[in-house]
């Protein structure tokens, strides 16, 4: 009867610090794999795509071309 209490001590999350700090431990470090994972995801598809093609007048640009 007693062995039987304490198998179910060994195995329970709250009374076992040993398995509950593993534990706690892998989740941890799991949700930052993850969270570094989405932030990274979340800036590649916000990346800067390139110049975009705009018209510019010709009379603002560097060198001015006028008619």
């Amino acid at each position: 009867m007693s062995q039987e209490i304490i198998d179910n001590e060994q195995k329970d999350f709250t009374k076992n610090w040993v398995n509950s700090s593993r534990f706690l431990f892998y989740l941890t470090v799991l949700c930052f794999i993850a969270f570094v994972a989405g932030c990274s995801f979340r800036i590649y598809n916000q990346r800067y795509k390139g110049k975009p093609d705009v018209d510019v007048q010709s009379s603002s640009k560097y060198k001015p071309e006028y008619k």
